[in-house]
């Protein structure tokens, strides 16, 4: 059984599957692995525009599988604390690969994200959610701590720090209409309705320049990293320019303006 299911529903859309439904499509690492490595073969897929991300049966990740945590791969002759280090690792990596994907990443929330799963929608660019969706950060109510993954990162910058400390701390679950209430997801459908939703913002995202849709992504990131206004300004800036400068997108959209017509972006 594939364990990650890819699909091209619609031209420069391609659609990655988390399957393993039965496990709530939970972090073992015979999903993790593949996974990892589809993120990094789509993003250099050059016909995809936008990726959707979402999981099989009634949940999108169930975070860590408590059950059979599946099987770290390349570790013969290692001790068990340099087992873990490297088990992280590949898990950070997933994180960090869905960031540095050259394209906008969807998350389309079908149920549960939990724990780590938590974790991976926040590292998608943008979420949406079916009704029946929600979110809880676990690691708290498993004795551990909720800080995993980046979420310690990410959740503040994504809602608050005065809300991330209390869903963190109380380890309480936030349901869809309160996360499109916070900021949490972009907006919450039916859950029939979700892909469809999903595919339809992917393509007025498809319908703008390549290089201005990823200059965009990569500044939006950049920006919750910069140290000051005025750093992140000039990243801005040169970013501006280099497209202005380089590529006749703008003089095609005054054109297409005065023709009253779809730009047709060339880069």
């Amino acid at each position: 059984m594939e364990y990650v299911v890819v699909d091209k529903p619609r031209p420069n859309i391609t659609l990655v599957t988390l399957n393993r439904p039965e496990r709530m499509n939970a972090m073992a690492f015979d999903v993790m692995v593949p996974f990892r490595d589809v993120l990094q073969d789509i993003s250099h897929d050059n016909s995809t525009r936008v990726v959707v991300i979402t999981g099989a049966g009634r949940a999108f990740c169930a975070g860590a599988d408590l059950e059979d945590a599946g099987i770290v791969p390349r570790v013969d002759g290692l001790t068990v604390p340099t087992i873990a280090l490297r088990a992280m690792e590949i898990l950070d990596d997933v994180i960090l690969g869905m960031r540095r994907m050259h394209q906008p990443v969807i998350c389309a929330i079908n149920g549960p994200a939990i724990g780590g799963g938590f974790c991976l929608s926040l590292a998608g660019d943008i979420r949406v959610a079916a009704e029946g969706a929600w979110f809880r950060a676990a690691g708290i109510n498993n004795g551990l701590t909720s800080t995993e993954l980046g979420i310690s990162y990410l959740l503040p910058r994504a809602i608050g720090s005065s809300r991330a400390f209390e869903i963190m701390l109380s380890g309480r679950d936030v349901h869809a209409t309160e996360a499109e209430r916070i900021g949490l997801v972009s907006c919450v459908v039916a859950g029939d309705a979700l892909l469809d939703t999903c595919y339809e913002m992917a393509e007025r995202i498809i319908g703008y320049s390549h290089v201005g849709v990823e200059s965009t992504k990569r500044l939006l990131w950049s920006g919750l990293d910069a140290s000051s206004l005025s750093a992140h300004m000039d990243h801005e800036g040169y970013a501006q320019l280099y497209v202005r400068l380089t590529t006749q997108n703008f003089e095609e959209a005054v054109r297409a303006r005065r023709e009253k017509r779809k730009p047709e972006f060339k880069d």
